[in-house]
């Protein structure tokens, strides 16, 4: 059957492209970050997965206000990376497998998440931004992805927990496609940051480890949340944390944190983490936490 085998929290900041494009990764206000990728990059490497399973929004690139679902699911060989003002980008479509997306998308369905899907559309800096810190790709993508869009704009949001139990079902789905696929569920988003009001520039950096903590640990502690105290504790933008959880639900209850990274250069407190699942622990998930 296809498992997953471990997981990885990122941020999508949309000039992490545009300095990855420009071939600023050496330069010295963006080292720290490009550098904090290279560990990860090595672990897929290694580690060979055929899928990359995301949890990500679009940023009203693709789904706009007047039609913005909760949860959306694309479904589609190929993604083209979308041109969000910077020109387009030298990056090749983004793979899908057709077959595995429909499944976890019926899967899903079954699982009643009233799931939206989308085919043909641009993928965004929500995928397109860390991607290519992760995968190489000349002359293609090594393996195909799986996004699922997680709306964190238009109010009403879904909860930190919906976002859990939506990554829960999301590791019953792909446990129960029958190839052997080896997949890894990214969850994206910022950390502290606020990027408009009166709070413009708020960061949290106290805040930022101890979620990384019970993230790792506790993550059903986080699930009580209220938007209001991500906003409160984190900033305005940093409700796209719950996408976070969504990656954490999906994966085992006990982890291995193989890699932090966090650097908080200017408004987004910028992070790469990731996390590594035992053989034990893939094959033993407590029935109670698939709930």
């Amino acid at each position: 059957m296809a498992r997953i085998i471990g997981g990885i929290g990122t941020s999508h900041v949309p000039t992490i492209g545009v300095a990855y494009d420009k071939g600023r990764q050496a330069d010295p206000a963006w080292a720290p970050l490009f550098d904090g990728y290279k560990p990860v990059a090595k672990w897929l490497a290694e580690k060979q997965p055929h899928v990359l399973l995301f949890f990500y929004n679009d940023h009203a690139t693709t789904m706009f206000f007047d039609l913005y679902p909760t949860f959306a699911l694309g479904v589609g060989e190929r993604f083209p990376v979308a041109d969000e003002g910077a020109g387009l980008r030298g990056l090749p479509d983004i793979r899908g497998d057709v077959d595995f997306q429909a499944h976890i998308g019926e899967a899903l369905v079954n699982d009643e998440f009233d799931m939206a899907f989308f085919q043909n559309k641009p993928i965004d800096h929500g995928i397109a931004s860390p991607l290519p810190l992760l995968w190489p790709h000349v002359p293609d993508w090594p393996g195909t992805v799986v996004p699922i869009a997680i709306n964190v704009l238009q109010y009403p949001l879904p909860t930190a927990r919906r976002c859990f139990r939506l990554g829960q079902a999301v590791r019953r789905a792909v446990e129960s496609y029958p190839l052997d696929l080896k997949v890894v569920v990214v969850g994206t988003g910022g950390l502290s940051h606020q990027i408009h009001g009166e709070r413009t520039g708020f960061n949290n950096t106290e805040w930022d480890h101890q979620f990384l903590e019970t993230f790792r640990d506790d993550p059903e502690a986080l699930t009580g949340l209220r938007h209001a105290d991500w906003v409160r504790l984190g900033g305005a933008e940093s409700v796209e944390q719950i996408m976070w959880l969504a990656m954490r639900g999906a994966l085992a209850p006990r982890l291995t944190e193989i890699h932090r990274n966090y650097y908080l250069a200017t408004t987004t407190a910028m992070t790469v983490v990731a996390y590594e699942e035992s053989v034990a622990e893939a094959v033993a998930t407590p029935e109670d936490a698939l709930v």
